[in-house]
């Protein structure tokens, strides 16, 4: 069996979860069926784990790393909106749903799903998928094993693919998707963990590598503005220090590696302010350079921090640390049994949690995130505005 990473941290929370065994219909792979007009907003998304809402579940069947009749992630994803797993890492929706929503769009479907329709959306997003390619971490020797093809440049392949057959030149595809918003998610998460794991430390990832994984995302930003996307929301990266799995992990024994006012860990925070930092300067430069697209820099960090820092005035819990749907451990996070493995169970309230599991958000989280985003504080400029 190939070794593979779980959304944004662990390989070994996804080996431990490939062997449960709930029966489902699983997506089956099939060609987009693309509107013939857009005369209505659209959403494209680009992602991994925190995006992405049923295809790795089916590329992973297709490995040969899930049974096809297993339902990944388990129950209790997809518990408190759903009430079953919807293909989603988290217990409900993600902030794609909540943008969606917002525009009165249909779910978002994966682009590998069969019998799906496509008519307002399609999601390109694959959990655990890294901004550079798979190829880089297996011929560098980062990893053991092959993973998956899904990272960005897979992605963009797949709508490059679909694109052909609606549009053939820049400006039919400029008309074409005009109304599109074009996602892309936080890439870069899951480049980090990977490198983390193979040893490089958090100094060496945020100098040499943090830099190369800004300029594959702004790459890829720059090819669908040629492709003809004219409107953009553009991810940076959650507070890393913040997470529970990464704080489980790498525990340190000396308070100065902490936030005194987060409980958080200093240097992955500020890996991932460097990440952001360099990725908004990125959006900023797109925007001078091409003065008739709107692109948002999405912010992770701040709303995720601000709810950290005081979580009662978001509605969550006074120990903001704490998964949901987890087991044992300071952050209620076992690594080796961890959310959908018997005798892991989620707690009576995901609304008042801002974690779900060890790398993921909550419902709620997501919810609190996505009213930023589309009103501001933390969209620059809101999404609201971008369709003006």
């Amino acid at each position: 069996m190939m070794d593979h990473v779980l959304s944004s941290v662990l390989l070994k929370i996804q080996i431990n979860l490939v062997f449960i065994n709930t029966p489902s219909p699983l997506f089956k792979h099939a060609v987009v069926k693309w509107p013939v007009q857009l005369e209505r907003h659209w959403n494209l998304c680009f992602g991994n784990s925190y995006t992405d809402t049923g295809n790795y579940q089916i590329l992973a069947a297709r490995a040969g790393l899930l049974n096809s009749s297993v339902e990944f992630p388990p129950y209790p994803y997809g518990i408190t909106f759903f009430g079953q797993p919807a293909g989603r890492f988290c217990d409900g929706r993600l902030i794609i749903d909540f943008i969606a929503k917002e525009y009165r769009l249909p779910f978002i479907q994966p682009s590998k799903a069969q019998n799906a329709s496509f008519i307002q959306g399609a999601n390109f997003a694959v959990a655990a998928a890294p901004a550079f390619p798979v190829e880089f971490f297996e011929k560098n020797g980062f990893v053991n094993n092959q993973l998956l093809r899904s990272s960005l440049n897979y992605q963009l392949e797949w709508f490059e693919d679909q694109k052909s057959s609606l549009c053939n030149t820049t400006a039919e595809c400029i008309q074409y998707f005009r109304k599109t918003l074009f996602i892309f998610g936080e890439f870069g998460v899951n480049d980090y963990t990977l490198l983390l794991l193979a040893g490089k430390s958090v100094q060496e990832v945020t100098n040499s590598y943090a830099p190369q994984v800004v300029k594959l995302i702004s790459a890829a930003v720059e090819k669908v503005i040629n492709d003809g996307a004219s409107i953009l929301a553009v991810a940076g990266q959650p507070p890393a220090g913040c997470v529970p799995v990464i704080l489980t992990l790498y525990p340190s024994s000396n308070k100065e590696n902490y936030e005194p006012d987060t409980g958080c860990l200093k240097e992955y925070n500020r890996l991932a302010m460097y990440h952001n930092s360099l990725l908004h300067q990125d959006v900023i430069r797109l925007r001078e350079k091409y003065p008739q697209v709107k692109i948002s820099y999405t912010d992770y960090y701040n709303p995720i921090i601000n709810a950290v820092k005081s979580p009662s005035l978001y509605g969550f819990i006074n120990t903001p640390l704490q998964v949901c749907c987890g087991k044992d451990g300071p952050y209620n996070f076992n690594i080796s049994e961890n959310c959908g493995m018997p005798g892991v169970s989620a707690c009576p309230n995901p609304s008042a949690y801002l974690h779900w599991d060890g790398p993921h958000l909550t419902e709620a989280a997501n919810r609190y995130i996505s009213s930023t985003w589309l009103d501001g504080p933390y969209a620059d400029p809101p999404l609201k505005t971008l369709h003006n």
